[in-house]
């Protein structure tokens, strides 16, 4: 075997001779890409072109989480109405390859900010433009009509929320090693008042500043981890971008803290009026879509925490996840008290 844990280069340059002949020039190097935190990430050279492979993690795959096909399929269908997504190249459903499903996809230059700092460098003009950038970005993904990209089977946009709340807590079942005060209160809590939804639209699922790619010239070139894109509520998208924004951010040098202090970064109420005003869509009752994102992310983290803690994660980082989860928690019980 060759190459970090979960990818063998010689198995991958022997599929990519016989499924995508001349594409390998050379001898295949890769490595981990950091950041991620579910599915594993690659950039892979043959010392000429450069792409990116994604797999699932190496262990522990929930149901319906982490698949490759529909994350390929939503990804190629992007592509050519010109949404900013990287090229795609080959689907392997095969796990008998690298032991589980993978897709390779062009590499696009870009710069993902996930430091305060890198981001605080930008200036305040800038880091606004950007984060309003971003906005804009997600009001259009949600303005492409699925049937027109062929993806109008893609989910079931009817009863979404409702499904999305039992999802989770199936998720946190499936990773459950450890308690988590208030967290089953928290799903009964928002089950018990799920909104009806406006129209389906694409969704992304996962939709975040550091899950970008931006230009030296700070536009964005690629949205990335398209994992968990189906059709359903675009305010549950809205919703998590604005809870991302408030977790801190990682930082190499200096104290943690999240985007929303950095200087020039709009408060939640702008960035909900401007994607109001791109999208036209009514945004007056995000708080329960705040509440459930809060609990999503939980739930997630949970779930990364439960792989760590069992060997099953590569690449640093992950110590400190699971401290993560109870403060999501309780802000996910102060948005619905309305107290944040």
């Amino acid at each position: 075997m060759s190459g970090p844990p979960g990818l063998d280069l010689d198995r991958l340059r022997e599929h990519l001779a016989q499924h995508a002949p001349g594409l390998v020039a050379g001898q295949l190097r890769a490595e981990l890409l950091v950041g991620g935190r579910s599915n594993l990430t690659y950039a892979v050279t043959d010392g000429t072109s450069r792409w990116v492979l994604r797999r699932p993690p190496l262990g522990h795959v929930l149901a319906t989480a982490h698949d490759m096909t529909r994350e390929y399929r939503v990804l190629s269908a992007l592509g050519p109405p010109g949404f900013p997504v990287p090229p795609t190249v080959l689907l392997c459903p095969d796990p008998a390859v690298l032991g589980a499903p993978f897709y390779l996809m062009a590499y696009v230059d870009g710069v993902i900010h996930r430091d305060p700092a890198e981001l605080e460098r930008l200036g305040p003009d800038r880091v606004r433009a950007l984060v309003l950038a971003l906005v804009e970005v997600l009001a259009d993904l949600h303005a492409l009509p699925p049937a027109e990209v062929g993806l109008a089977d893609f989910g079931r946009p009817e009863g979404y929320n409702d499904r999305q709340v039992r999802r989770w807590k199936r998720q946190l079942d499936a990773s459950r090693g450890r308690d988590v005060p208030g967290i089953d209160h928290l799903h009964e809590r928002l089950a018990a008042a799920v909104p009806a939804g406006g129209a389906g639209t694409i969704v992304h699922g996962d939709f975040r500043l550091d899950n970008v790619l931006i230009g030296p010239e700070g536009g964005i070139r690629a949205v990335l981890d398209w994992e968990m894109s189906t059709l359903g509520d675009p305010l549950s998208d809205l919703a998590l971008m604005l809870i991302y924004a408030d977790r801190p951010m990682p930082a190499a040098d200096g104290p943690t803290r999240p985007a929303l202090a950095v200087p020039g970064h709009p408060d939640p109420a702008e960035i909900a009026a401007h994607y109001a005003r791109r999208s036209g869509r009514d945004t007056s009752g995000l708080r329960w879509y705040l509440a459930f994102a809060a609990f999503k992310l939980a739930v997630i983290l949970e779930g990364v925490h439960y792989r760590y803690v069992r060997g099953q994660t590569v690449g640093p980082g992950f110590e400190g996840i699971g401290a993560q989860v109870a403060p999501l928690v309780r802000q996910a019980h102060e948005t619905l008290d309305g107290s944040v």
